[in-house]
């Protein structure tokens, strides 16, 4: 999970997309840069950006970002971005290979799951995954709602005794 990974290099979680892995059976992630502007970086050590619209797509063999909002830059003046550009995904060669012969197959979709810093550059962690269809998402949900309650069961136990 790139939340461990990122604190234990000192960085920071930006945001997360939950609903991600509510919508869509993952399958593969991979670590990605992101290209942004100044005043991009600044808002996003701020803590502000919203993943829950975004996606991927290929233009031109490179992998873009789309749907992401990071808003403005709150000191910023005439240099500021727009906050729903497209930004480029920096991805080894064989990695954009892998993702785009995995997307060709029907169904697959490219979606961040979060975003955050580390050493200093920020990273997105994208996930490969194909939508879950309505009976998935309420077995998902079904799901974790038993492991909670064995969970709530167990610590009840230990404390009885």
């Amino acid at each position: 999970m790139p939340q461990d990974r990122s604190a234990r290099d000192g960085g920071k979680t930006v945001a997360l997309n939950r609903k991600a892995r509510h919508d869509y059976l993952i399958s593969d992630t991979f670590e990605a840069g992101l290209v942004l502007q100044g005043t991009e970086v600044k808002s996003l050590r701020e803590g502000h950006a919203n993943l829950t619209d975004g996606f991927a797509i290929f233009y031109n063999d490179e992998l873009w970002l789309e749907g992401v909002h990071i808003p403005e830059y709150s000191q910023g003046s005439w240099t500021n971005h727009t906050a729903r550009r497209r930004r480029k995904l920096l991805l080894h060669r064989e990695q954009l290979i892998k993702i785009s012969q995995k997307t060709r197959e029907s169904g697959f979709t490219i979606v961040p799951l979060s975003l955050y810093f580390v050493g200093g550059r920020a990273k997105v962690e994208i996930g490969i995954g194909r939508g879950k269809r309505d009976y998935d998402k309420r077995q998902t949900l079904r799901e974790a709602q038993d492991k909670r309650e064995a969970a709530r069961e167990m610590r009840a136990r230990n404390r009885r005794g």
